[in-house]
């Protein structure tokens, strides 16, 4: 009996694509060339099901045009923005994601930025690569302590409430903003804001934890920026698209934000120039879930629903 075909869009870690080879016949992209709808359209003529990346464009039209052999799309992240569901939903094709695996990983990388924005890694590194480094200064690369400051998360669902754990090791006071009030049991202690203007006047340090999409584009843009507290440190480990660069840039220039970290941009990787001029900015490729333990535990989740769905199960990481 042969195998379901599985197409794999991108290069994934080698412990998932074994076992995709091993109970699937699968189409791997071992060049792990970036794809494109129509790459994607013309690779998936008689696959049974896809495992796609959130690099991969997967618009309303290039689900309408899949072949009707596919069965599943399931992607290798928790972020759904770069499929359009409605149009998956009309075609009947169930689509999976990552939940939870990343979790820990990615608030790790935002507390990361928080760190080394406010204490000025990124610079101090590169005065050292650059053989640049003259000797301790007592004046030299001043940043900010986090220790004790009031920390601002928008975006209060799983990635949130594990950075809110973290950062109270740091005696961080914990302030959120979510589109509802979590129960006194998630909160631990977070103190929660019904509206933009309460909450952006306490966060000393903003991170950024919530998802893509319509409704958060460009949500910190000029006039929420100028609510923070001046001097603020601002991170983003969510989406690019969360954030206005051309404000962003402006405010890091003019000191209304003193340091920024970010790990994600619109467009990215083509990211806004501006950003690679300013100093105060700590900028890292997409890093959020890139561990061992995670990016396998990803895969291999994505692959749990391409089995479920293909077996003829309700898959526990189904989205629609």
């Amino acid at each position: 009996m042969s195998k379901p075909v599985l197409l794999v869009t991108r290069r994934l870690p080698e412990n998932v694509e074994a076992r995709a080879s091993r109970d699937y016949d699968a189409r791997l992209n071992l060049a792990d060339t970036p794809t494109t709808p129509a790459g994607i359209l013309a690779a998936s003529v008689g696959a049974d099901a896809i495992l796609c990346c959130t690099s991969d464009r997967l618009d309303a039209a290039t689900v309408s045009a899949l072949p009707a052999s596919v069965r599943v799309i399931s992607t290798f992240s928790v972020g759904t923005d770069h499929i359009d569901l409605a149009a998956a939903k009309a075609r009947g094709i169930p689509v999976c994601n990552t939940p939870d695996v990343l979790t820990e990983a990615t608030a790790e990388l935002s507390m990361l930025l928080i760190l080394a924005a406010a204490r000025r890694a990124g610079e101090g590194e590169r005065i050292v690569r650059a053989d640049a480094w003259t000797g301790w200064a007592p004046t030299q690369l001043m940043g900010r302590q986090v220790s004790g400051k009031r920390l601002g998360i928008f975006g209060m669902g799983r990635i949130g409430q594990a950075l809110a754990r973290m950062a109270r090791g740091f005696n961080m006071q914990v302030n959120y903003r979510n589109r509802s009030r979590l129960s006194p049991e998630l909160e631990q202690g977070a103190v929660y804001h019904d509206n933009d203007a309460s909450f952006l006047a306490v966060c000393d340090v903003l991170a950024l934890n919530a998802p893509g999409g319509a409704a958060t584009m460009k949500w910190l843009n000029a006039e929420r920026i100028a609510m923070l507290p001046k001097g603020a440190v601002v991170t983003n480990a969510a989406r690019g698209t969360l954030v206005d660069d051309e404000a962003l840039i402006a405010a890091l220039r003019s000191g209304q934000v003193s340091f920024a970290g970010l790990d994600v941009f619109a467009g990215e990787p083509a990211i806004h120039p501006g950003y690679r001029e300013l100093e105060n900015a700590v900028l890292l490729p997409h890093l959020g879930s890139a561990t061992i333990e995670t990016r396998d535990a990803m895969g291999h989740l994505a692959l749990d629903g391409v089995d479920a769905v293909l077996a003829g199960r309700l898959p526990g990481n189904l989205v629609v």
